[in-house]
């Protein structure tokens, strides 16, 4: 017997497993996020934090458990992919631009494609979205005129112009030098400020405390411990202390 969803929750994740062949990578996973909360999941490689925020997009799928999101029940077979993703929008440590289209153009594309937006309102909103990310200006240029940090805000972009109900970062800053990852966060703050549930995936222990409502440290695909940011300056456990001092 599962426990029943709770009726606040966007993200709901109950006993869930998940295997690659005899490697267990999520064993036993619960956890539940509230509307406008934002999670950071932390741990070492391997703790199985990234295939639980593929597990939520449905991009894997689990062998035991529940999981609900946004009011889909993500593990049941006959789960409506495309519903789903249009509800929750993912950010990876990759930004999967298209190289041969604009920015605006690669913001344009979903929009159109999956909403069926006529072109002049798909550009209107790419613009609004690419000045929530500061980078209005852009708009025209291609990404490889852009830095690192300023295609990962497009790929941040991207996903708002679906207007999601949640967002999962997986890493986004993992591939970017400090000051960019600076300009990202920054972003990732003010969408956090402005009530966007989000889950992320982070090495940004500094960011994970200011600004997450929840910490959960996962640890050999476990939640080891979880509660809010202060946890970590008095972690509970010998695992989780030994992470924090490592200063990962």
């Amino acid at each position: 017997m599962h426990a029943p969803v709770s009726a606040k929750a966007v993200v709901s994740l109950s006993n869930v497993h998940k295997s690659f062949g005899a490697l267990k990578v999520l064993d036993g996973v619960s956890f539940d996020v509230g509307p406008g909360e934002v999670t950071a999941i932390i741990g070492q490689s391997g703790s199985g934090k990234s295939t639980a925020l593929r597990c939520i997009n449905a991009l894997e799928t689990i062998q035991e458990g529940s999981i609900h999101v946004c009011g889909h029940a993500v593990h049941d077979p006959a789960l409506d992919r495309r519903a789903l993703r249009r509800d929750v929008g993912i950010v990876f440590q990759s930004y999967n631009l298209f190289p041969h289209l604009t920015v605006e153009q690669n913001i344009m594309l979903a929009p159109t494609c999956v909403k069926s937006m006529s072109k002049a309102e798909a550009r209107e909103l790419a613009r609004e979205v690419l000045a929530r990310v500061g980078l209005e200006a852009k708009a025209e240029q291609y990404p490889e005129q852009l830095s690192g940090g300023q295609q990962q805000r497009v790929a941040i972009a991207r996903s708002l112009a679906m207007k999601p109900k949640l967002m999962l970062f997986d890493e986004v800053t993992s591939a970017l030098d400090p000051q960019l990852t600076g300009e990202v966060l920054k972003v990732m703050e003010s969408l956090a400020a402005g009530g966007m549930t989000m889950i992320l995936v982070t090495h940004e222990m500094a960011f994970a405390r200011r600004v997450a409502s929840t910490v959960i440290y996962m640890h050999q695909g476990k939640v080891w411990e979880s509660g809010p940011g202060s946890m970590l300056d008095r972690p509970q456990t010998e695992e989780l202390r030994g992470f924090v001092g490592s200063g990962l």
